[in-house]
Formats: structure tokens, sequence, C-alpha cells
């Protein structure tokens, strides 16, 4: 084979679609502008580069439908799965990694490959000719972004995105915080005490919420009137929806016991999760923010245990950047006026890391079949990366697409069997109609080839 797949961006999704398009036996030539040129959010040149958090939430694959997508990328040899186990940190019941050895190896092995051929550079331009994949993500090069928005013939969608911040794990005062994963989860002790716990009494949390509600922040101008997603909310943002919201959400108090005071409950709690290896950074949970720098090192010492926490990095705010999907594209992942390009990842208006890859990998499969003069069968809806594909490509409506993580909703119903089923049951027929579904497709496309 001659012919050479191009991927515009060396991120999750661009990764894992020069992978899967590679190990097909298609040539592939990844474009990533980066270190020649940067981005608000990543601090190096590394392909696959964790930002926003190190998690890829939870890995339960019986339970939840980020669980199922880790199992059926996992069953399609994922790179990035391969790679998050192999740098696995303890985590509870959540897959979280050690963000630079992860990037690390992802980047080692793409490098390694000898179909696959990183180019430091930046594209600017909606290629014409050629097959080529679009995953540049969230911070889309203003330039391309451009582009796109022309060749769409409408204002590109965005919205906005922020980040949390990391602590140093030596300034986090122990006396007053204590180590353990809600509820004691996780199979061994490293796991169920893998989170650091900041309690705080009612009137500590009020003057929090005081702080937060009066603290100075970042906003965009020049007419930028983009929201935010839900699923990452500054927690300013969550704290002026009403005072309760924080204390049911990240700050949830609920299945943990302080040890040093084990008769008194918490009004609320902080969580920290290891964010690398030696266990030297916690990020902290939730926290995503737009407060200025200031403001933050300021708030967040009211935090019990934090009051002389070291921050390697603040939090930050970026907009991000994604297409209408059910409009633009078709049901194999191409632009329809322009069907040598295919988009993945985040840009397609979904959301999450895990989603992003999950949306890579197909984009790189059916890319590397089309090359090949074959057609892949449609991924069932039954499955999450089907389910997923499927919502992105028409199953959402268009005049109010909003980004979306995976979730059962994106399923079609199961039929309870046996008379009435809690969700355990109900969550439990979604998977398992999942797996064997996943399985044979991937059965039919190694068939086809």
């Amino acid at each position: 084979m001659t012919e050479t797949l191009h991927i515009v961006g060396g991120g999750m999704a661009g990764c894992e679609a020069a992978w899967q398009a590679a190990e097909a036996g298609v040539p592939v030539v990844i474009h990533e502008m980066r270190p020649r040129v940067g981005t608000f959010a990543h601090r190096t040149g590394a392909l696959a580069e964790m930002v926003c958090s190190n998690s890829f939430r939870s890995d339960d694959d019986e339970q939840n439908a980020v669980g199922l997508l880790h199992w059926e990328m996992r069953a399609a040899g994922g790179l990035l799965m391969a790679m998050a186990e192999t740098h696995r940190l303890p985590a509870g019941g959540a897959l979280a990694v050690d963000r630079d050895a992860f990037a690390e190896a992802v980047t080692a092995r793409i490098r390694a490959h000898p179909r696959i051929e990183v180019v430091e550079e930046e594209v600017a331009e909606l290629p014409r000719e050629g097959r080529w994949i679009v995953a540049t993500g969230p911070l889309t090069g203003s330039k391309l972004a451009a582009a796109i928005a022309a060749e769409a013939g409408q204002d590109a969608l965005a919205f906005f995105d922020a980040i949390a911040p990391i602590v140093h794990a030596d300034s986090i005062d122990m006396t007053r915080a204590w180590r353990q994963s809600r509820y004691d989860k996780g199979a061994t002790e490293a796991e169920r005490t893998a989170y650091i716990n900041c309690p705080m009494d009612r009137d500590t949390y009020d003057a929090f919420i005081d702080a937060l509600l009066a603290a100075e922040t970042t906003e965009f101008h020049d007419g930028e009137t983009a929201g935010y997603f839900d699923g990452c909310l500054p927690i300013e943002v969550m704290a002026e929806r009403g005072r309760e919201t924080l204390r049911h959400g990240p700050m949830k108090p609920v299945g943990l016991t302080n040890p040093h005071q084990p008769d008194v409950k918490a009004h609320a709690v902080v969580q920290l999760r290891r964010d690398n290896a030696l266990g030297t950074l916690y990020n902290i949970v939730g926290f995503q923010t737009k407060m200025k720098y200031g403001s933050q090192k300021a708030v967040f010492a009211m935090i019990p245990g934090l009051e002389e926490a070291r921050f390697a990095r603040l939090g930050g705010i970026h907009r991000n950047t994604f297409i209408n999907s059910p409009t633009l594209l078709d049901d194999e992942m191409r632009l329809r006026s322009r069907p040598n390009v295919r988009f993945a990842g985040q840009i397609t208006g979904v959301e999450g890391y895990v989603e992003s890859a999950a949306m890579g990998l197909l984009a790189g499969r059916l890319a590397a079949a089309e090359m090949r003069g074959e057609k892949l069968p449609p991924v069932p809806q039954t499955t999450a990366t089907g389910a997923l594909v499927t919502h992105i490509t028409g199953g959402a409506e268009a005049r109010t697409f909003q980004p979306m993580n995976v979730n059962f909703g994106l399923f079609p119903p199961v039929e309870a069997r046996g008379g009435r089923r809690g969700r355990p049951a109900r969550y439990k027929m979604y998977t398992d109609r999942a797996k064997a579904d996943w399985t044979g497709w991937l059965g039919l496309r190694q068939a086809a080839e």
C-alpha cells in the first residue's frame, strides 16, 4: 500500500487513530504542531499529554458506561488503554495514570512504529487531496479553526473548559488531612487509601463559599459568549448555582471517616487524587477554576490541610472548540462537503479523554478499511463506541447539539427479563449486550481483512 493516511493532531484521538490504522497496515503521518506552536494548557511536546486531569474515570465495565468503553477499547487492541494500564495509579474504582509517564510511553510507542511518522508542523487548512483525519481536540489552532468554520458555513460552536490545580504532596498537612477512598473502595490497601481528604465544618465551608463567590476571575472578551460544559464546571460557577451545590458534588462528605476526629462528621470534604507514580503530586478533584492565580492561592489556603500548600500548577480556563457533527459529518465520520477528511476526538462533540480516544480508534479503523477498498459494517449502537458515534453523526438534535460524555441514555433500551429489575441489573444487561455485540463487530471486521 502506497497511499498514506494523514492525521492532524497528536493527542488522544490522533494517537489512537494512528495506531489502529498503522496496525491495519496503513502508512500514517501525524502532523503535530507542538512543541513548535504551544497552547495554553500543554506543558510538553509529548504526544497524548493529559492536561485537565489524570483520570480516565470509572473502570467498572459492568455498571458504568465509560468503564464499558474502556473494555471495548482494550478488546480492540487500543494503545492508550494498554499504556494507561501500564502506568496506572491507585485510585479506588477509577483508572488514573501517571500523566507524564503515560504520555512518554505513548510517544515512544508511536515514534517506534515502523508505519508511523511524526512531523512537527502546524496544519492551517483543510486539505482537498489525500486521506486525512482531523483530531486537533479542544485547542485547535486558530488558523485551522477558521478554515473549519469557513468550510462549515457557520461559526464553530464552543464552550469554556477549565483545569484543576496540582499540589505538592509534602506541603499537605496530614495532621488535618487523611488518606481514604470513598467507602473504602478498592481491592488493595493502596486503592483504599488512594485519595487525600481535607474536612470542613459548616463555618469553614460557608466562609469558603463566600470567598469563592467574591474571588477575582478570568473572563473572556471580544464578544465571546460560549457556555460551560456541565461535566467540567469551574467551582465558582457551581457555587453560583447554590451554596449547597459543591457539598453535593465534588465536596460531598459521604463514605468518608476522619481518623483524627472519628466521631465528628465533616460538613464537606475536599479530595485530592494522586497525580504521579512517585506520589509527590496530587490534583484537587473537581476543582476546575477560572479564578486568577492570586485568588486561587488565597481561597485554597482556606481548606484545612492546604494552608501551606505549594502548587505545581494552578488552575485555568481555555476556550474549547467543537463542530456541529450531526450536521457536518456522515455516518463514517467524514465531512459531508469534503469526504476525504474525517474528524475524530473532542472536536466532534464528545467529551472526555476516553470518549475522544474511542472516536480516534473508530476513525482510524474506518479510514484504514476505506483505503484498503473495504467497507466496515456499522458499529452496533448497543455498544458504547456505537452509541457515541451514532449520537454525534445523527442521533443528536443538531439545533441543540452540545458535548456529551458516554452514558447509558445513548443506548437503545434493554428489555427487562424475569420481572422488574433495579438499576444494577439493568446496567449489567446493557454491558453484557454491548460486549457480545462489540466482540461480534470486531470479528466481522477481522473476517473482512
